[in-house]
C-alpha cells in the first residue's frame, strides 16, 4: 500500500521548452572549476562571464517529462515496473529511494548540438576556455533539470517528492538509458539518443527520475554515497560536493 496523493495513471511525455532560461549560475560554474568559496582571479573571471553568454546564446535547451504509475514494489526481489511502458528499474537502491511511491516521473533534458559543437569548437581553441565551456554546460543542465521538475510537479497538487535519481547512481544500471529514452520518446521529440555504451548524445543531457507519495519520502538516494564517483572524486578530496544531491521539495 502507498499513501501517494491520487493521480491520473499515465500522463503521455510532455515538451518542455523553456521560452528564457535563467542566467547560467556562474557560483556554481566557478564551483565545477575548483574555487569553491574563493574568487577566481579577474581574467579567469571574466573568461566565466564570456562562456556562459557564448553558451546561453549558442544552445537550445529542451526537455520532455512523463508520469507513470509504478508497480512491483510489493513484490521483493523483482524489478520495480512502471505502467503503461516497458521500462523497468532493477535494482535494491532505486526500490529502497522509491518506498511509499505510487508514480514516477521520468524527466530527459538535453541542452541540443549545438551547445555540444560549441564546446568541442572552444576546447580546439583554447583548453582552459574549454573546460570553463564545459564547466557552464554542466551547471546549465541541471538548472533544465530543476526547471523541468517545477513544470511536472504540479500535476499532482498536495503530493510530495523524492530527490532525483539517475541512471548510473547505485545499482541502477546505465544500460537501461537507450528504454528510459524510449519511454519519453525522446529520440523523436527532442533528438536524444544513446550510443552503444549507453552514452547519451548530445552529450550535454541528462536522464532523470523522481517518485511521488502522499508522505514524507523515503531519504534521498542520491549524493556520494550513490554515485559512480564515489571515492574517485575531486570535490570529495576537497571536501565538498558537485551540488547534484537535490533537496527534497
Amino acid at each position: 500500500m502507498t499513501d501517494a496523493a491520487p493521480f491520473s495513471p499515465y500522463r503521455a511525455p510532455a515538451l518542455y521548452q523553456p521560452p528564457a532560461m535563467p542566467p547560467i549560475d556562474q557560483t556554481e560554474v566557478r564551483r565545477y572549476l575548483g574555487y569553491g568559496a574563493t574568487p577566481p582571479d579577474p581574467a579567469t573571471g571574466a573568461l566565466i562571464g564570456r562562456c556562459a553568454a557564448e553558451l546561453e546564446k549558442e544552445a537550445r535547451p529542451r526537455a520532455l517529462y512523463a508520469a507513470f504509475p509504478l508497480e512491483g514494489l510489493d513484490e521483493p526481489g523483482a524489478p520495480l515496473r512502471l505502467g503503461g511502458c516497458e521500462l523497468t528499474l532493477p535494482g535494491k537502491d532505486i526500490a529502497a529511494h522509491l518506498q511509499g511511491c505510487s508514480a514516477v516521473v521520468l524527466l530527459c533534458a538535453t541542452l541540443s548540438v549545438q551547445a555540444d559543437s560549441l564546446i568541442r569548437r572552444t576546447q580546439l581553441h583554447d583548453m582552459a576556455a574549454g573546460l570553463i565551456m564545459d564547466s557552464c554546460a554542466t551547471t546549465w543542465i541541471e538548472q533544465l533539470c530543476d526547471r523541468t521538475e517545477d513544470q511536472a510537479k504540479p500535476l499532482f497538487p498536495g503530493a510530495r517528492f523524492t530527490t532525483r535519481f539517475s541512471p548510473g547512481y547505485g545499482d541502477l544500471p546505465l544500460s537501461m538509458q537507450a528504454n528510459f529514452l524510449s519511454a519519453l520518446d525522446a529520440p523523436r521529440k527532442i533528438g536524444l539518443c544513446v550510443t552503444d555504451s549507453s552514452i547519451l548524445t548530445p552529450r550535454k543531457s541528462v536522464t532523470a527520475l523522481f517518485g511521488v507519495t502522499g508522505t514524507a519520502p523515503a531519504q534521498g538516494r542520491t549524493g556520494c554515497a550513490h554515485c559512480r564517483m564515489n571515492g574517485r572524486c575531486a570535490f570529495q578530496r576537497k571536501g565538498e560536493t558537485c551540488g547534484l544531491s537535490h533537496s527534497v521539495k
